[in-house]
């Protein structure tokens, strides 16, 4: 880096850190106090990624979560979890979400975060709504956290740009994607890469993988200390998805609700390799230790 480019700060995600954000429950206090989340999620290929994706959003204390999705997928989640409340958006031919969409998410009136992503699809339908979606929110203040497929449906955009207050959680894969270089190079030096990615995009970005990183655009970068090979299982991106926005449902902004999600996301994993071993843990199951993880910060 040349003397002109700013430079950032690192700091390691500890227990202590990320005990500091925790959320606060109040006796006196209804579901209206911890947020409402609509999660933007789920296809016919993809239906787990929508489930495990909301229901981990309540698990970290939202008080409602509302599943956008394609008419099958909302038959599938709903047979599993009568926690999660739905938005049928209708389904294209390809079992995805329809390019019309967008006139049903409108409708939905003042939820606290958008979540975006969790299996999607890449139909051409879904990838002219997730265009549209992000077009609309480009300038809205409301937080939104966009993962997976809206990611790389963005990347194939010339000049991929992100809402004001997002917040983007790639694996190196996609990240190599936004930003058109090789992943060899996004992994031989992350921190920089992710680091360099907030600053392109102006919003902070998860770098997902061992030691997720966490950048803002302002110099600030996190590294986390939890979790281990019991991660590296389809599904667990999705949960820590759904993590960060119950986090920004409760009140916190995208930085501290990204590193206490991680944080926690990591020591979920390491609680139940305790009990499945680091080969067995699935994401059905990551989803529920996120209450003894929090326990641990209690």
């Amino acid at each position: 880096m040349n003397r002109n480019t700013p430079s950032y700060k690192i700091t390691q995600i500890t227990k202590q850190l990320a005990a500091s954000y925790l959320p606060q429950r109040r006796l006196n206090s209804n579901k209206g106090n911890y947020g409402n989340v609509l999660n933007i999620a789920g296809s016919n290929q993809y239906p787990g990624a929508a489930y495990f994706s909301s229901i981990s959003a309540l698990k970290s204390g939202a008080g409602k979560v509302m599943l956008a999705t394609n008419t099958d997928t909302v038959f599938v989640v709903a047979s599993k979890s009568a926690d999660i409340t739905f938005l049928d958006l209708g389904s294209s031919k390809s079992g995805s979400i329809p390019k019309d969409a967008l006139k049903y998410v409108q409708l939905v009136s003042n939820p606290d975060v958008y979540s975006i992503g969790c299996g999607l699809g890449l139909s051409s339908s879904t990838e002219q709504f997730v265009i549209d979606f992000v077009n609309k929110m480009m300038n809205s203040t409301t937080p939104i956290i966009l993962d997976a497929d809206a990611l790389n449906i963005l990347a194939k955009c010339k000049r991929p740009a992100m809402p004001l207050n997002s917040a983007i959680t790639p694996h190196p894969m996609e990240l190599a994607r936004l930003l058109d270089v090789d992943v060899e190079e996004i992994q031989s030096d992350r921190i920089k890469w992710a680091w360099k990615a907030a600053i392109n995009f102006e919003c902070i970005v998860v770098l997902k993988g061992n030691g997720t990183v966490i950048a803002v655009p302002n110099g600030q970068v996190f590294v986390n200390t939890t979790g281990n090979s019991a991660l590296s299982k389809a599904g667990t991106g999705d949960v820590l998805t759904g993590m960060i926005s119950g986090f920004c449902a409760q009140g916190l902004n995208l930085e501290n609700a990204a590193c206490l999600a991680v944080y926690l996301h990591g020591l979920a994993g390491d609680i139940a390799a305790k009990s499945y071993t680091q080969y067995g843990v699935l994401a059905s199951n990551l989803i529920n230790y996120i209450p003894f993880a929090i326990k641990e910060l209690l």
